[in-house]
């Protein structure tokens, strides 16, 4: 199959490099420095699974691509809509779109622009960063993806993405529940993604504190409420405490990779994340204090870094 990673970032570059080492047709989609490295150097993947270095092909323009069989739409939330207008020369009758991008409402996006029986939900688990152009950094011993079908069941199409995907070597499961796939990752990823970027703490430091514990519990049973309003019924208590213990299996000194972008002064995914648990509560009559608290303390300098920011990042 033909793949163009739209955002070839952090975790789209890593389970992209991954597809392209297995000798599949990859195209990467990238900005600026990046992609400058990436046309003159290759990509760079500084891995616990084992590093590598690959020539790859790699663009600022997706239509130079042609068609492809699979979108893999990995650009930062507010990016979204810009992106999803600039994959469309690329789409065929059949062309999926891989959607893994953080947050719970950027399938719909897409389906509206593209139509839902194009796209697969999707959630992956990893800590990556792009430390310098051309090079992403994947630095815990876990990588993995499960999607599924956004509309309808699964077909022959999902089987052959997630046989390219284990193909790959890349750790990746199809479920029945594209929906249950994301809320469950967005149950365990929007309150680490909070509380984190709030406190400047790592997780080790969040749970080694009453006070932060039981914040970032809270956050946790919050999303877990929202949840069952759109629909997703995660477990209740029993869901918020596995997400808890889930943590607590974390190497100590992770962050997120929002709290690494607030830090650096980049834009963050503020809407996207806290703002959605506090928008889709407030819909629904759901109290969300800890995120509504953590949107309106983090807003000042989320809004300083959408100023400064010439151009969106991937």
């Amino acid at each position: 199959m033909r793949w163009l990673v739209m955002g070839a970032g952090a975790t789209g570059g890593y389970f992209g490099g991954r597809l392209a080492r297995a000798g599949l047709d990859v195209t990467f989609v990238a900005r600026g420095a990046h992609l400058a490295a990436l046309n003159a150097h290759g990509l760079q993947v500084r891995s616990t699974a084992g590093d590598f270095t690959l020539p790859v092909v790699a663009t600022n323009d997706p239509a130079t691509a042609g068609p492809v069989d699979v979108v893999l739409f990995a650009v930062k939330s507010y990016d979204t809509e810009q992106a999803a207008a600039a994959i469309a020369p690329v789409l065929g009758k059949r062309t999926a779109i891989l959607c893994v991008q953080n947050g719970v409402e950027n399938e719909d996006r897409l389906a509206a622009l593209h139509g839902a029986a194009r796209v697969l939900g999707a959630a992956t688990r990893i800590e990556a960063t792009v430390p310098e152009p051309g090079v992403i950094a994947h630095m815990s011993p876990f990588a993995r993806l499960a999607f599924g079908a956004w509309s309808g069941v699964a077909g022959d199409r999902e089987r052959a993405i997630l046989a390219d995907l284990t193909g790959a070597g890349i750790e990746a499961t199809l479920g029945d529940d594209a929906r249950r796939i994301v809320w469950e990752k967005f149950l365990f990823l929007c309150p680490v993604a909070a509380v984190t970027s709030v406190t400047r703490a790592s997780i080790g430091d969040l749970l080694a504190h009453e006070e932060t514990r039981t914040l970032l519990r809270d956050a946790v049973a919050e999303v877990a409420a929202v949840a069952a309003t759109q629909g997703v019924q995660l477990g209740g208590e029993a869901a918020v405490a596995a997400s808890m213990a889930m943590l607590a299996g974390l190497p100590p000194a992770m962050r997120s990779s929002m709290q690494r972008d607030h830090e650096a002064g980049r834009r963050i995914e503020l809407d996207a994340l806290p703002g959605a648990v506090v928008r889709l509560g407030r819909a629904a009559g759901v109290p969300t204090p800890v995120h509504r608290v953590i949107h309106a303390a983090l807003t000042p300098a989320a809004l300083a870094a959408e100023r400064a920011a010439v151009t969106p990042r991937a």
